[in-house]
């Protein structure tokens, strides 16, 4: 463009006021560019650039979002050690009810043990005392007629001692072990044994209980005698002879 400007021939150099021709003619380029198509009304609309608006910086809003940030978090770890702290208070809870449980069951264990023994120590003293209250009879004719009268009296059996004790004198002379081998008892395989001559059968018929077994045994004998003769005669008084 300047090589237009500039006639030819002429010398290239620039003085002072071709400068300030230049510097007017840039001048007007750069307004050009500012300029905006022309509208169809005719009219002109210029547009300026709006101005950069500044940016203020400042470390007051980070400190805000630091302290948001730690406050969450203090309240997260409050909210975890507090959940700690109930599962903690509920597992001691637990162990704690667990500890009285078991405490409550040895001492219910060793009570029961306690009474248990308290029981066989009542009982083996009761049989102590039964022992020592029972009563003693000699072991001959008089003894065992008492003791067998003590013996019908629990199971109402009538009887008197002198009843007793002359059938007795009469049968086998006051002899546990008397045997009669000669009557029809005998003839049939059945004799008549012991202080009142009772059979086999009748003895086993009218056993009293609490007696022994053995038909010769004396007490044993003198019961079960007067029990039959209690159904048979009403009492063992009641007998004068054989029955």
């Amino acid at each position: 463009m300047l090589k237009n400007i500039l006639p030819r021939g002429r010398s290239r150099s620039l003085n002072r006021t071709h400068k300030v021709a230049i510097a007017g003619v840039g001048t007007l380029g750069a307004a050009a560019v500012a300029l905006t198509a022309v509208p169809a009304s005719g009219q002109t609309t210029t547009s300026e650039a709006a101005p950069t608006a500044k940016v203020a910086y400042s470390t007051k809003q980070i400190q805000d979002v630091h302290a948001g940030i730690t406050g969450q978090l203090a309240g997260a770890g409050q909210k975890v050690a507090a959940i700690d702290a109930k599962k903690e208070a509920a597992a001691k809870k637990a162990a704690a009810t667990k500890k009285a449980a078991t405490k409550k069951a040895a001492a219910e264990k060793a009570a029961a043990k306690r009474e248990a023994k308290e029981t066989v120590s009542r009982s083996a003293k009761r049989t102590e005392v039964k022992k020592a209250s029972a009563k003693s009879y000699p072991n001959n004719l008089d003894g065992w007629i008492r003791e067998a009268r003590a013996i019908m009296a629990k199971h109402d059996i009538p009887g008197t001692y002198s009843g007793i004790h002359r059938n007795i004198m009469r049968e086998s002379s006051g002899n546990p072990k008397a045997i009669n081998d000669w009557d029809i008892n005998a003839i049939n395989g059945i004799p008549s044994k012991g202080l009142l001559q009772v059979i086999p059968p009748t003895f086993k018929a009218y056993h009293v209980p609490g007696t022994s077994w053995n038909i010769y045994d004396p007490v044993a004998n003198i019961a079960a005698a007067c029990n039959y003769a209690a159904d048979k005669y009403g009492t063992m008084d009641n007998v004068d002879s054989a029955y």
